[in-house]
C-alpha cells in the first residue's frame, strides 16, 4: 500500500467522513494547539532530552486504534508524521493518510513556509484536548477503555 499525502483542508473533510486525526507531535506541542478532535501519541519520546524515538508510539496506537481505523496523520511541519504513517501502514493499518505541512506549515531549508499548515488555513484548533484524546489518557488506557468508533 502507498502513502497518500493530503492537504490540510483535505484532512479537515475526511475528518468530517469519519477519519480520527492522530497529531503524533509532543504533549507540549499538542496544549498549544491542534486541530479539534484530534489524539496525541508524540513520535518522539516526551520524557527524552534528545529527539529519541517513542519507545510506546506503536504499542499505544495499537491500544487505542484497530488496524482498520481511518487515520489521519499529522504533526508540526509534515516530518514525523510521514515517519508514523509509513510504519503504521507497515503494520498492518490500511487506511492511513499523512496530511503534508503539518499543524504551522511545511518550511525550507532557510525556515520559510513552503506549505501552509492546518493552522494558517484556518482550519478548527483546540488548545485543550477533548476527554480521553490527550496523551496521558490513551497512554493509561483513555478515558472510557475503548477505541474510537467502538460501542
Amino acid at each position: 500500500m502507498s502513502l497518500s499525502r493530503i492537504s490540510p483542508e483535505e484532512a479537515a473533510q475526511l475528518m468530517g467522513d469519519g477519519y480520527v486525526y492522530l497529531d503524533v507531535r509532543n504533549p507540549d506541542e499538542f496544549a498549544l494547539g491542534h486541530p479539534k478532535d484530534a489524539y496525541n501519541i508524540p513520535w518522539l519520546d516526551p520524557e527524552a532530552p534528545a529527539r529519541t524515538p517513542n519507545p510506546r508510539f506503536l504499542e499505544v496506537v495499537k491500544q487505542r486504534f484497530a488496524p482498520e481505523q481511518r487515520l489521519i496523520i499529522g504533526c508540526q511541519t509534515g516530518r514525523r508524521s510521514l515517519s508514523a504513517a509509513e510504519l503504521l501502514i507497515s503494520e498492518g493499518y490500511s487506511n492511513v493518510v499523512e496530511q503534508r505541512a503539518g499543524f504551522a506549515g511545511s518550511k525550507d531549508a532557510f525556515g520559510g513556509v513552503i506549505e501552509p499548515g492546518w493552522q494558517a488555513r484556518g482550519l478548527p484548533v483546540a488548545y485543550q484536548a477533548e476527554e480521553g484524546h490527550d496523551y496521558r489518557a490513551l497512554e493509561l488506557g483513555g478515558a472510557d477503555g475503548k477505541k474510537p468508533g467502538s460501542r
